[in-house]
């Protein structure tokens, strides 16, 4: 087992006093979802959202991907402000459609 460096917030007295062994394959084996053992309170309040967390996306809709366009194209749709790749996507939507 490799040395772990001690905390700078924890004392020497508490840092070789503290013995955790890893977890072998019984432990594993043993262990159940934190769903199961926590009471329900604390366990929705871990897995809530949290304000300004984006949620599951419903379907995968978008791809990334690597374009190499004009420079002088990328500067007039950023030039426009921030919501420039939709309108980029519109545009090239539109295209398709002519």
């Amino acid at each position: 087992m490799r040395k772990r460096k001690k905390p700078n917030h924890i004392s020497q007295k508490d840092w070789d006093a503290a013995e955790i062994p890893e977890w072998t394959d019984e432990d594993f084996a043993r262990a159940r979802p934190a769903k199961e053992v926590l009471p329900p309170g604390i366990y929705n309040a871990l897995v809530a959202r949290r304000r300004g967390q984006r949620g599951p996306q419903k379907a995968p809709t978008k791809v990334a991907l690597k374009l190499r366009i004009d420079r002088d194209i990328l500067a007039a749709y950023k030039a426009k402000g921030s919501g420039w790749q939709t309108r980029m996507n519109d545009a090239l939507r539109r295209g398709l459609k002519a």
